[in-house]
C-alpha cells in the first residue's frame, strides 16, 4: 500500500504550496489582529500616539509570558506529536495536563510580581512620566488577565497537534473579531480610553479561552482527567527540551524590545523629538512589520510538510524547487511592502491617527530607514524555518540569532553614540544585511552539500511470509554483537531476520530514503531532541514503526533495532531480548569488526550507545537497558555461539507455557 504522505513527493509543487500556505498566512495573520486594531483605534482616539506608546511599553511585556505560554504549549503539542506516532495514549494526557498546570501556575505568579514590581517593569521598558500613567491603566487590567492569555495560547498550540488547525484558528478569530466589535464601542461610545481598549483585549481573549475548554472535552487523540494533572517531572522535562526553541526565540524577541525602548527613550529625550514619540512610531513600526513577516512565515509553514517529506525522500529537486518557489513568493511580499514603505509611508503612518508634524516626521524617516532592507529580514526568517525543517536546528539558530541578537542588539547600543536617535533607526537594516549575507553563505554550503546527495533505495526487498510463532525483538549496546546473535537466532529458528532489510522495506514503501531512515539514530548534537522532531525525522519513524507491524502479521521473525520492542508492545507474540556485555569485551569487538583504535572504539561505543538511548527515550519515553523492558537480559561476553543457544532455549521454554 502506498504511503498516505507520497503525495506530497508526486504532485505539483505549486498546487501544494498554495494548499498548504493559505490557512498558515490567515491563522498567522487573524492572530496579529489583536494588536493591530487596538494600535489603530488608540491612534484615533484622544490618546493619540502616547496612547501608543503605552501599549508599546507594555507589549515586550506580555511576550514574556508568551514565551512561557508557547514553550509549554509547543512542548506539549510536539510530545503529543510523538505519542500520537507511537500509538501512546498512556503519556499524551500527561503531558498535556502539566503543561496545562504548570502554565497556569506561571501566570499567576507573573500577576503577582506584575503588580509588585508594575512601575519598575514598565518605566525599564521605556515608560515616561507622562506615559507612565496611561500605561498603568493598560497594563493593569490585562495583568489580571494574563492566565487567561497565557492558557489560550498554550491550549491552541495542543488544539493543532491533535489535528484540529481549524478549531485553533476559530478560537483566535472569536477573540480578534471580539475585539475589533467592542474597541469603539469602549474607547469611542463609552469613553473609556486606554482601559477601553484593554477591555476589549481581554474579552476577547475569555471568549478564545472558552472556545478552546469546549474542545478540550471532545478532543481526538487524548483525554484529561484529574490523574493528568498529578507530578511527573520526567515526562514534564521532555515536553520542556521540545519546546526551549520557541521560548529563545520570543525571548530574543523581548530582549530586542527591551534594548530598542531603552535607547529610544534615552536619545529620544535628548532629540528635538521627545522620548514618547519615538516609542510610540516604533511600536506601530513593528506591529506592521509583523504583518509582513507573518506572510512570510505562513508561505514556510505552509512548504515544511513538502519540505519535510522530500528531504527525507532525497528527493532534492523537488526541496530546491519548492523552497525556491517559497522564496521567490516570500520575496515579492517583501518587495512590495519596501516600495510602499518607502513611496508612501504617510499612508500606513495615518492608519493609526494624524498627529504632530514633528510626529509625521520621524513616523517617515522610521518606516523608511527602520523597514529599508524587510526583503531581507522576510528572507532570514523563511530560511531559518527552512533549516529547521530538513533538521539543521545548529544552522536555523544561528541565521536566527545572528539578526536579532547578535548583530542588531549591539547595532542599537552603539550607533546611536555617533548618529543620535537615527542610529537606532539604521541598526536595523544593517542587521538585515549583514544577517542576510550570513544565511546566503548558509544556504549556498547547504545546497551544495545537497546536490550530491542521491536516492539510495536501489534494493528491492519483500517482506518474508513466516510460519506462526513468536517475534523476537533483539536490543543491544554497541559492541555486543548484538546483530550477528539476532542472525544465528533465526536461522537457528528458520525464520526471517530484519535489520538493514527493514529500512529498506520502509523506505520502498514511503517513498523516503533508506539512509536517511536507517541513521535515524545517529544524530548526535546538543539539539538532538528537537532533531528528532523536525517533519523528515517524523515521516521516517512513522514509515519504518508501519513496516515493523506488516512484518509481525507475516508471523515469526527476528528484528533487531529501531525500538521494535516498543512499537509491537500490543503484540501477543513478542519476545524482547536485550544485549549487553562488559565495555572491555565490546571496545575488543569493535576493534575486531571495525578496525578501530581503542580510543576510537570507546568512543564510538559511548556515542552510538548514548544516541540509541537518546532514541529509544523519545520514541517510547522509557530508559533504553531497563531490565523491565524486556522478557530476557543476556551478557553476550560469553560468546555468540552460547548466547544464541541461551536465547534460542528461553524462546522455546516461553512457546511450552
Amino acid at each position: 500500500m502506498e504511503s498516505n504522505n507520497k503525495y506530497l513527493g508526486k504532485e505539483s509543487v505549486s498546487k501544494l504550496l498554495l494548499k498548504f500556505s493559505i490557512p498558515g498566512i490567515l491563522s498567522l495573520l487573524i492572530s496579529s489582529l489583536y494588536n493591530i486594531v487596538n494600535q489603530i483605534f488608540i491612534g484615533n482616539s484622544e490618546l493619540g500616539f502616547l496612547g501608543n506608546a503605552a501599549t508599546s511599553i507594555v507589549f515586550p511585556i506580555t511576550i514574556i509570558s508568551v514565551a512561557f505560554a508557547w514553550a509549554i504549549g509547543d512542548g506539549s503539542a510536539a510530545y503529543l506529536s510523538l505519542c500520537q506516532g507511537r500509538k501512546d495514549t498512556k503519556n499524551a494526557h500527561i503531558a498535556i495536563g502539566k503543561g496545562i498546570l504548570i502554565n497556569f501556575i506561571i501566570s499567576i505568579l507573573f500577576v503577582v510580581l506584575g503588580y509588585v514590581f508594575m512601575n519598575k517593569l514598565l518605566f525599564l521598558f521605556g515608560a515616561s512620566n507622562v506615559t507612565l500613567p496611561i500605561a498603568q491603566d493598560y497594563f493593569r487590567i490585562i495583568l489580571i488577565f494574563i492566565p487567561v492569555y497565557m492558557m489560550v495560547n498554550g491550549m491552541n498550540a495542543v488544539i493543532r497537534a491533535d489535528g484540529s488547525p481549524g478549531f485553533s484558528m476559530a478560537s483566535t478569530l472569536i477573540g480578534a473579531i471580539t475585539n475589533i466589535i467592542l474597541d469603539p464601542i469602549f474607547i469611542f461610545a463609552f469613553k473609556w480610553g486606554i482601559k477601553g481598549a484593554a477591555w476589549a483585549t481581554v474579552i476577547g481573549q475569555c471568549l478564545s479561552l472558552i472556545v478552546s475548554i469546549i474542545y478540550f472535552t471532545k478532543t481526538k487523540t487524548f483525554k484529561l482527567s484529574w490523574s493528568s494533572f498529578k507530578v511527573n517531572f520526567g515526562i514534564f522535562s521532555n515536553v520542556i527540551k521540545l519546546g526551549i526553541s520557541t521560548f529563545i526565540t520570543q525571548m530574543s524577541i523581548v530582549v530586542i524590545s527591551l534594548v530598542c525602548n531603552i535607547m529610544l527613550a534615552k536619545y529620544g529625550a535628548q532629540s528635538k523629538y521627545g522620548a514618547d514619540i519615538p516609542i510610540a512610531v516604533i511600536g506601530i513600526c513593528m506591529k506592521v512589520f509583523t504583518i509582513v513577516i507573518n506572510v512570510a512565515v505562513g508561505i514556510i509553514l505552509g512548504a515544511q510538510p513538502i519540505l519535510g517529506y522530500n528531504y527525507g525522500a532525497k528527493q532534492m529537486t523537488r526541496v530546491k524547487k519548492t523552497f525556491k518557489l517559497a522564496l521567490i513568493s516570500t520575496v515579492i511580499v517583501g518587495l512590495i511592502s519596501m516600495l510602499i514603505f518607502e513611496l508612501c509611508p504617510s499612508i500606513i503612518i495615518k492608519m493609526f491617527g494624524t498627529e504632530s508634524d514633528l510626529y509625521m516626521e520621524f513616523a517617515i524617516k522610521t518606516f523608511r530607514i527602520f523597514l529599508f532592507f524587510i526583503v531581507f529580514t522576510c528572507t532570514i526568517k523563511i530560511s531559518s524555518i527552512f533549516f529547521q525543517t530538513v533538521g539543521n536546528p545548529v544552522k536555523a539558530s544561528i541565521v536566527s540569532l545572528a539578526r536579532d541578537i547578535v548583530l542588531f542588539v549591539p547595532l542599537v547600543i552603539i550607533l546611536p553614540k555617533y548618529m543620535g536617535i537615527e542610529g537606532i533607526l539604521y541598526a536595523a537594516p544593517i542587521a538585515d544585511l549583514t544577517g542576510i549575507i550570513i544565511t546566503i553563505v548558509l544556504l549556498a554550503l547547504f545546497f551544495n552539500k545537497l546536490g550530491k546527495e542521491a536516492i539510495t533505495n536501489s534494493e528491492n526487498v519483500k517482506i518474508l511470509d513466516s510460519k506462526d510463532g513468536v517475534i523476537i525483538t533483539i536490543s543491544r549496546m554497541h559492541g555486543s554483537k548484538g546483530k550477528y546473535i539476532g542472525e544465528q537466532v533465526a536461522k537457528k529458528l528458520d525464520v526471517p531476520y530484519y535489520y538493514k532489510e527493514l529500512t529498506a522495506i520502509a523506505a520502498q514503501d514511503s517513498g523516503l530514503d533508506k539512509e536517511f531512515i536507517s541513521k535515524l539514530n545517529q544524530k548526535n548534537n546538543i539539539l538532538h531532541d528537537l532533531y528528532l522532531t523536525t517533519a523528515p525525522v517524523k515521516y521516517a519513524i512513522e514509515a519504518q514503526e508501519k513496516v515493523i507491524k506488516k512484518i509481525a502479521k507475516k508471523g515469526s521473525c527476528v528484528i533487531v533495532g529501531r525500538a521494535a520492542d516498543y512499537v509491537l508492545r500490543n503484540n501477543k507474540n513478542i519476545i524482547r531480548i536485550f544485549i549487553y556485555a562488559p565495555e572491555e569485551y565490546r571496545i575488543n569487538s569493535v576493534i575486531e569488526m571495525y578496525g578501530d583504535s581503542e580510543s576510537d572504539a570507546k568512543k564510538n561505543i559511548t556515542k552510538s550507545d548514548r544516541n540509541r538511548a537518546n532514541y529509544y527515550k523519545l520514541i517510547s519515553n522509557n530508559k533504553f537497558g531497563d531490565v523491565n523492558n524486556y522478557d530476557l537480559c543476556i551478557d553476550s561476553s560469553i560468546g555468540v555461539e552460547k548466547t544464541t543457544q541461551i536465547i534460542c532455549d528461553f524462546i522455546k521454554n516461553k512457546r511450552q507455557k
